[in-house]
């Protein structure tokens, strides 16, 4: 566990990923920092638990270094929130791409960089939501789309519902079998009754 000295001031840095597969090690490449968090979650969601642990975390005189603004935020509003929040907490936030710093003492051209940039970010996102939908209206089309790959077989989905049906944790068995308790929970609905 990590013990923060009383009166220091660090550099921390925020690292996120997308995905399992993705490599975290580019992002603050040669960059020194004291203390890292690290989230494999999409930039859509703000509830992501390192990002919480890094607010809980950093104090007035600190700075937090992130490679680019879109792994800070895919939406503008949020991006601005987020930013907001470390700033009025006396945290200097720093995006090593776009080469912008933020302490909340803003100049009006620094704030409306952070609004084309985010806008920019969000403006992607969208983009490769359509796309992906297109492709996949295409695959369809052409009848090679199978959809998602289905985390377990039928084997295991009857042994996940009776298991249930015996009153086994839904949590449990969500850590057991490797899959959310979102998944059990579909499983479960589309279980015959």
């Amino acid at each position: 566990m990590f013990v923060r000295p009383k009166e220091s001031v660090m550099r921390v840095g925020y690292i996120r990923v997308s995905a399992v597969d993705q490599h975290t090690d580019r992002q603050l490449n040669g960059i020194q920092v004291d203390r890292e968090f690290t989230d494999q979650a999409s930039g859509k969601d703000v509830a992501r638990p390192q990002l919480d642990e890094l607010l809980r975390f950093v104090r007035a005189g600190d700075t937090v270094l992130v490679h680019s603004m879109d792994r800070l935020a895919r939406n503008l509003d949020d991006l601005r929130r987020i930013v907001r929040s470390l700033t009025d907490k006396g945290v200097r936030v720093e995006f090593i791409t776009e080469q912008l710093t933020f302490t909340g003492d803003d100049s009006p051209m620094a704030n409306l960089l952070l609004s084309v940039m985010g806008a920019f970010a969000e403006f992607e996102r969208a983009l490769i939501r359509e796309r992906q939908a297109e492709g996949i209206a295409k695959a369809k089309d052409r009848g090679v789309y199978k959809g998602r790959k289905k985390s377990l077989n039928p084997d295991q989905v009857l042994a996940l519902v009776d298991r249930v049906a015996s009153g086994e944790a839904k949590t449990v068995l969500a850590k057991e079998f490797g899959i959310s308790r979102e998944t059990v929970y579909a499983y479960l609905r589309a279980a015959p009754t």
